[in-house]
């Protein structure tokens, strides 16, 4: 892959590059080597970041522990009012923020304003909240009071994935800073930047080492799972990456809050309106917004026999119609996949599936748009068991598998036999039958005539192997406090 001048990187960053990493309130070059950070949709340098060594971490969780003290003590009150002006100044840097996930992760740019702001919503739901750590009385007699109280854990730390950069970095600390903890920050080894850039914008507000922002890859990850001085791990990752945060917490029995993949079913009944259904399962893959590599997208759609042909043409048309481009141009609606490994395992997946015998309806691996881009065109592949590889195993890009169903059994049959359940999507006109199949689907959040909308408040997590622990809501932020009880004997 080409790689451009460090001084070519910077001008498309605006003038802005990384300092190194952010710890104890300083920028300090980290111990643990250096790496570029290559634009996905060009090919183009970005940036050399150095990685953060476990020296690096020792002392960020050192200095997040004295910080975390005098944050609590600050009060819900005053937190709340300091995360607000991280809104604020967050908004106001919007374009800028959004320019860097943009080059630094290939989505188009009207996502990742979108990003922004929803991620700056979030920190303001949770800036709000500050005052709901509220504990509870007890009855008792005899003299007696018992009451609870809700505790931040200490330093915590969240690790971010790379499909939705500055809005999981944002989003995610918004909860355990609310709550009283001190943060620590790893954004993806192949997103780093633009975490980067918003503690340059927040930090100041904060004690001195109360957030903290590590890069690096597997190894510092492993590292912060195992340190001692970490209450609580929370990830939004794969399955495998949770199973492997769960180990390294193990020893220290740290509390982990897991936010996983999922193969998401979309349903479609026989007496659906079809053509919001087709509008429902396109608009379900988010592919504007991440090119499919959406934990939480309905990859997997399931179709009445009765309706299958009418839907496979409308999505094959829906699909064939995405724009792919520069992911600057305002006109693009889909960009690149994010990193060269998503790129082939998608690749992989599509090419596995049409040698096995499925039909490639729509879509698949395209070149021309930029030289060096990892582009993929949105994929739909029909006639496939609902065994296949293709069918069972979550791809994280713009790939759609459809699979027909006959009878409620066997619809529940297919749905129910993975080990996942983030997401579902049901689409009919009866509401018995939509009620009856919300209940039985294993999913931790089901859409009923609508798919990938999420509302503030709603608690957002998975069942099965997709999650610990739900998100967005007041959970999330209950999450990072401990319930401490209290009973007082009187004299009276």
């Amino acid at each position: 892959m080409p790689s451009g001048e460090a001084s070519t990187g910077a001008k498309a960053l605006g003038g802005w590059s990384p300092q190194g990493q952010f710890v104890a309130g300083q920028w300090r070059t980290g111990g643990g080597g250096a790496r570029d950070v290559i634009s996905p949709s060009s090919g183009d340098r970005l940036a050399v970041v150095n990685d953060a060594s476990i020296q690096d971490l020792n002392e960020a969780v050192a200095a997040a522990a004295k910080a975390q003290r005098a944050w609590a003590d600050l009060g819900p009150v005053l937190r709340g009012k300091r995360l607000k002006e991280a809104v604020a100044r967050l908004k106001a840097h919007e374009d800028e923020l959004a320019r860097i996930d943009v080059l630094d992760c290939g989505n188009p740019i009207s996502g990742m304003r979108f990003d922004v702001n929803l991620g700056a919503t979030l920190m303001e739901y949770f800036a709000g909240l500050t005052t709901e750590l509220k504990g509870e009385t007890l009855p008792q007699v005899g003299g007696k009071l018992t009451y609870v109280t809700r505790e931040p854990l200490g330093v915590v730390a969240r690790l971010v994935p790379f499909n939705h950069p500055v809005m999981f970095a944002m989003a995610k600390i918004a909860a355990p800073l609310a709550a009283g903890n001190a943060v620590i920050l790893k954004p993806s080894e192949e997103t780093p930047l633009s975490a980067l850039r918003m503690a340059e914008i927040i930090a100041d507000l904060f004690p001195d080492g109360l957030l903290t922002v590590l890069t690096g890859g597997a190894g510092i990850g492993a590292a912060i799972c195992e340190h001692p001085g970490i209450a609580a791990v929370g990830l939004i990752g794969s399955v495998g990456t949770g199973r492997a945060v769960l180990k390294g917490g193990a020893d220290t029995l740290k509390r982990t809050q897991l936010e996983l993949g999922g193969k998401n079913a979309l349903v479609i009944c026989d007496d659906a309106d079809v053509d919001r259904a087709i509008a429902g399962a396109v608009k379900g893959m988010n592919l504007g917004w991440t090119a499919g590599q959406s934990c939480g997208s309905t990859s997997r759609v399931l179709v009445h026999e009765s309706v299958h042909d009418r839907v496979v043409e409308g999505i094959a048309r829906a699909f064939d119609a995405v724009k792919l481009g520069d992911p600057m141009d305002e006109a693009t609606e889909m960009g690149a996949l994010s990193t060269p490994g998503q790129f082939a395992k998608t690749r992989g997946f599509i090419d596995r599936a049409v040698a096995s015998g499925a039909r490639l309806a729509a879509g698949g691996p395209v070149s021309g748009v930029h030289e060096a881009g990892f582009f993929v065109r949105p994929t739909l592949i029909c006639d496939v068991r609902p065994d296949a590889e293709i069918a069972c195993n979550e791809v994280f890009g713009p790939v759609l598998t459809v699979l027909k169903w006959r009878d409620e059994a066997g619809l529940l049959a297919i749905v129910n036999s993975l080990d996942v359940g983030l997401t579902a999507s049901i689409w009919t006109r009866d509401l018995d039958r939509a009620m009856r199949l919300s209940r039985r689907i294993e999913a931790g959040y089901v859409w009923i005539n609508d798919s990938s909308d999420h509302y503030l408040g709603a608690p957002f997590g998975g069942v099965k192997q997709s999650g610990i622990g739900r998100e967005e809501c007041l959970a999330e932020m209950f999450a990072y406090t401990e319930a401490k009880t209290v009973t007082i004997v009187t004299s009276a």
